[in-house]
This record gives structure tokens, sequence and C-alpha cells, in this order.
């Protein structure tokens, strides 16, 4: 699973301990740091920390059975839906302003995705590169 947007770990935390296997990024290099004195570490080898742009994921490790995204983004970035296997989904919450609707897209064999909608979410915007 890729996650995008540590944040404080909890999210990743939780999936680690549900047996998910966690390649997470962080664009804030602050927040990233405090990533390499997680008092848990030690105890989730499922779980991976990257410092980087959540726009570029992690080409090097996908694809991705699932991809979850933490911020607002206006779009949905190419780059993830190329990095997601066949018959995975990604959650990401989409569009500017002050609410987003919860896209739920599930990549088809043909290459193309399926697409669900929940409306009504309110999410911090995602940026493009690193930040520190």
């Amino acid at each position: 699973m890729l996650e995008i947007g540590t944040g404080s770990i909890y999210q990743a935390t939780v999936l680690a301990e549900m047996g998910a296997k966690v390649f997470t990024i962080e664009r804030q290099k602050e927040l990233y740091d405090k990533t390499k004195n997680y008092v848990f570490k030690s105890q989730y080898a499922n779980l991976k920390f990257f410092y980087g742009d959540g726009y570029e994921g992690l080409p090097t490790y996908g694809p991705f059975d699932k991809i979850i995204i933490t911020a607002a983004a206006p779009v949905i970035p190419p780059k993830l839906m190329e990095q997601l296997k066949v018959g995975g989904f990604m959650v990401i919450p989409v569009d500017e302003g002050e609410h987003q609707r919860m896209l739920r897209l599930t990549k088809t064999s043909d290459g193309a995705f399926t697409e669900e909608a929940f409306e009504n979410f309110s999410f911090v915007p995602m940026l493009y590169g690193k930040n520190g």
C-alpha cells in the first residue's frame, strides 16, 4: 500500500498493525525527520518511510494494490494512477475549495478506471514538491 502524507504516522501505524505493507511519503522535511525517532519503528518492519513529492509516488516500489491520499488534490495525479495494479484501488479527496469529493478509483484490466464518488469532505490541499 502507498500512503501519500505520513503526517503524525498514526494512519500508517494502524494500517501496518492490520498487516499491510505500507510505503508512506511525507513532503514536509520536519515531519519526515521525526519518523527517524518513531518509538514504534522497530515493531513494524512492514512500514517504510520516504521523503518526497506525493504527486510523484514511488515508481520503483510499485505497482501498488492500494493507494491512499490524505490531502485534497485538484486533480487525480497521473503518476499515481500509473503506479496502481490492475484490480487495485485508490482513495483520494479531489477538488479545490472548502469541500472535496472522496473518490474510490479501481483500475480495470484494460487500464481504465471505475469511479465511485462520495461527497462533502474537507481536507488540507495536496501540494507539489518537497518542503524543507
